[in-house]
């Protein structure tokens, strides 16, 4: 994954920027696609993660400070780039490795 950040908010790009590497925009959005997947399983797995210290069945006082700290973490999230804009953006830069498979490379019954 890039250091770099993507722009949290859609963007106008050139639609022949995506042929450029796959030489087919279908090739391209479906590279993107699964890109922003994995991307998103990521993002998933990482909020999970950092809500899991806060999941009680009690109520207190507690957890009002609790709540509060649970809503910075996701509104930190959630001003992070969504996964497809992360993905068109590794893609038009070049960040991304994808390949076709080969004949020999698929899996009986597929």
């Amino acid at each position: 994954m890039s250091n770099k950040t993507a722009n949290t908010s859609a963007e106008t790009i050139d639609v022949r920027g995506l042929e450029d590497d796959t030489q087919n925009i279908y090739l391209a959005v479906n590279v993107i696609s699964k890109r922003a997947n994995q991307l998103s399983t990521k993002l998933k797995e990482e909020i999970k993660n950092r809500l899991e210290p806060y999941e009680s069945d009690g109520d207190s006082l507690e957890e009002i400070h609790e709540n509060r700290e649970q809503m910075e973490i996701s509104l930190m999230f959630e001003r992070q780039p969504k996964p497809t804009l992360k993905a068109t953006r590794e893609l038009l830069d070049d960040e991304i490795y994808w390949r076709l498979p080969q004949a020999g490379d698929l899996l009986p019954g597929e």
